[in-house]
């Protein structure tokens, strides 16, 4: 039994009457115009011999393809998850498609996976995740990034300021400080904080802005009362397990972290809030539906996601978009007497 042969570039343009590279203009998206008698000959000969596009060919006429590269720290955390839907959501509105690498935290994996994406001309690449302290590191990244730029590529971070590209900024020393304002307001007066790696810029600024608002209270947070632990599930966990500090409040600086921490509160028998006030921050779906349902910081996850596809699309190029951090008080805190 025979099958029909897919039909090539040329079969089109005999079909129409038009030379090879005039049909790849039309077909692959050459900035390089034809007239409009020509342009339609070419899509209607297309259509008739059922022509399917090279994905190659189109990225080599453009300089890039039509792709948005998306790497994301882990694409399992719901922090990451939000973010992606919302980039997701965007891209499916503008016709783009988005291809979704798992780096982890290492900007030595980051650079890696952008070193690969570049031979594939990717129209933009968007990185989402937390700067570190390994300068070393940032500046391999960088100079991959930049050299995606180079070849015609969008970049743009949602993080921290400091690579090329445009930056969706999320307020985490705002959010902070706004959430070490309300639990002083409540009356609480002794603290304790479950802190992601002190690697991560993020968790620096969370720390930063939520002492500065201790600060404003007349408040001095004991550096002892710092526990700094991976920055997941398992990781709040294991410090709700040691946690023994006399602390009415407890700042866990991601709400990932914080569903691992009361869930060992409660395995102890340490009640929420009862016994301990605890809060967390970047209102992932979750934690509305723990019981009690968490206060945190809210940062619009979704909303980063759409704002930076539209940077890596339209840009511009350069420049930095802020994310407000907004304060959300549920029931995993209590007033103080005098709160």
């Amino acid at each position: 039994m025979s099958t029909q042969r897919q039909a090539r570039l040329a079969d089109v343009a005999a079909l129409a009457g038009v030379s090879p590279a005039t049909a790849s203009r039309v077909l692959n998206g050459s900035p390089h115009r034809v007239t409009k008698t020509l342009h339609e000959r070419v899509l209607a000969a297309a259509r008739e011999l059922r022509y399917t596009p090279n994905a190659q060919a189109q990225a080599l006429a453009r300089k890039t393809s039509g792709t948005i590269a998306l790497l994301l720290h882990d694409v399992a955390d719901p922090y990451f998850a939000a973010i992606a839907g919302g980039v997701l959501s965007a891209a499916d509105a503008r016709g783009v498609r988005v291809l979704i690498a798992d780096t982890g935290s290492d900007p030595r994996a980051k650079a890696g996976h952008l070193a690969a994406l570049r031979t594939h001309r990717p129209r933009a690449a968007i990185l989402v995740g937390s700067r570190t302290t390994d300068a070393e590191a940032e500046a391999e990244l960088a100079a991959e990034l930049d050299e995606l730029r180079a070849g015609g590529a969008n970049v743009v971070s949602v993080g921290q300021p400091g690579l090329p590209g445009a930056v969706v900024r999320p307020d985490n020393h705002a959010g902070a400080r706004r959430l070490a304002e309300y639990l002083t307001a409540a009356g609480h007066r002794t603290f304790g904080v479950v802190a992601g790696p002190p690697t991560l810029l993020t968790v620096g600024e969370r720390l930063a802005g939520f002492t500065e608002g201790l600060a404003a209270a007349g408040i001095t947070l004991d550096q002892g009362a710092v526990r700094h632990a991976d920055f997941s599930r398992d990781g709040g966990y294991e410090a709700g397990r040691d946690f023994d500090t006399a602390a009415t409040a407890v700042f866990v600086t991601g709400d990932v972290m914080a569903t691992g921490f009361c869930t060992a509160l409660r395995e102890r028998g340490i009640a929420v809030p009862g016994d301990v006030s605890v809060a967390g921050f970047d209102d992932v779906p979750v934690v509305a539906d723990l019981s009690p349902a968490l206060t945190t910081v809210r940062l619009p996850l979704s909303d980063m996601g759409s704002r930076a596809l539209s940077l890596a699309l339209d840009g511009p190029a350069d420049t930095v978009v802020e994310a407000v951090a907004e304060l959300v008080v549920r029931d995993s805190v209590v007033e103080l007497n005098g709160g």
